[in-house]
Formats: structure tokens, sequence, C-alpha cells
């Protein structure tokens, strides 16, 4: 098992946690053609939040739960940066824990806390 995965699965945690608590967890799914977009992070058709909800956090739980192969990199932090830039202070938790899982996928060490 990749020693990283337990450390992964607490980062999807505290990503959806704080998507909660920022009032940024939606109840309804996208349509499907929001959700089939080919744009990286669906950018033509979702919100991040939506595209971390819809799309990351169900892939990042199927690799976690069934222990598959982690991809080679992860570059998510510039765009959650990105698309949050006009409010970096109220989202550092959630940029926090999406740096994290950056870390962890392209191996590097566990941020300092």
């Amino acid at each position: 098992m990749d020693v990283r995965i337990p450390a992964l699965a607490e980062q999807m945690l505290l990503i959806e946690q704080e998507l909660r608590a920022l009032g940024m967890w939606a109840s309804s799914l996208p349509s499907d053609e929001a959700l089939s977009s080919e744009q990286p992070f669906c950018i033509d058709t979702l919100v991040f939040e939506e595209w971390l909800q819809w799309i990351f956090l169900p892939r990042m739980k199927v690799i976690v739960e069934e222990n598959r192969t982690l991809p080679a990199s992860s570059g998510i932090l510039p765009m959650a940066e990105l698309a949050y830039r006009e409010r970096l202070a109220e989202v550092a938790r959630l940029l926090g824990a999406i740096g994290e899982v950056d870390r962890l996928i392209s191996g590097g060490e566990r941020a300092a806390g």
C-alpha cells in the first residue's frame, strides 16, 4: 500500500469539510453536459468548487479506497489560487488542504503544520 494514501484520505476529508464550512458544497449534481466537459477543471462548465466536489473528490476517493496507483503529479493549487484570488484569506484552509494534496501526489514531503 502506498504510504501516502492515509494522508491523502485525510486531505480529501478536509477539502470536503472546508467546502461545507465555506458554503460551497452543492446539494444538487450539475448536468451531465457540465460534468462531461473536456476542458481542464471543467472550466467552461463548472465553478472550481463544483469541479472539486463532483469530479476531483470522487475520482480521488476511488483511487484511495481501491489503493490504485496515484497520478505522477498534481498541480491543483495554482488553479485554486486563481479561482479564489479575490478571497485568498477566506479560503486559506481550503488552499492548504489542496496544496497538501499536490505535495503528497507529487511525492513531496508532508508540509509542516
